[in-house]
């Protein structure tokens, strides 16, 4: 099959240059937050990436938080509420450092997660994950569900306790 060619010809660009961006660093930042909450370093490189100089990028940040569409807090915090349902405080904590957040700000955004609401997620996470219909131990719970709740991030002492709270229950139900 032929390639098509095309009636108009592009001017050639000298090697190096890239395409400036259409539109403004501020237009092209809102559309992205428009789409999605971001991290101001999140933003930096997409903006950056597009090929926006340096100092139009540090002008619209700026401009961007003033306006009130960019704060890291906010973002953490939300973040956190989205994910904390099934991930673990080790994974969300890791997401948000990728997603620029120092650690002060990612401490701040954990804290107000505390064990309990924990333990109900990776609880409801362990009944979904458990095994039907045959019998399991405590060790075999472990290495089956345990091992999954592990690799989304949640502590060890969670763990362990939300495995012991589905057992528990199951054999509740069983002796009924």
């Amino acid at each position: 099959m032929a390639a098509r060619s095309s009636s108009r010809k592009r001017p050639a660009r000298p090697a190096g240059t890239a395409r400036p961006p259409a539109g403004t660093v501020l237009d092209t930042g809102l559309r992205l937050l428009a789409i999605r909450a971001h991290s101001r370093a999140e933003l930096r490189q997409k903006l950056e990436r597009r090929g926006y100089e340096e100092v139009e990028v540090d002008a619209a940040m700026v401009r961007l938080a003033e306006m009130g569409y960019l704060d890291d807090a906010a973002f953490a915090q939300s973040l956190v509420r989205r994910r904390s349902a099934t991930r673990g405080t080790l994974a969300v904590s890791a997401e948000l450092a990728a997603k620029g957040i120092d650690r002060h700000g990612v401490a701040e955004a954990l804290a107000e997660l505390d064990g309990d609401s924990q333990l109900a997620s990776a609880t409801l996470l362990a009944e979904r994950m458990c095994p039907r219909g045959a019998e399991i131990g405590y060790p075999e719970m472990l290495d089956q569900v345990g091992a999954k709740l592990f690799r989304r991030g949640f502590p060890a002492g969670i763990v362990r306790a939300a495995c012991r709270a589905v057992l528990a229950e199951r054999q509740a139900r069983h002796d009924a």
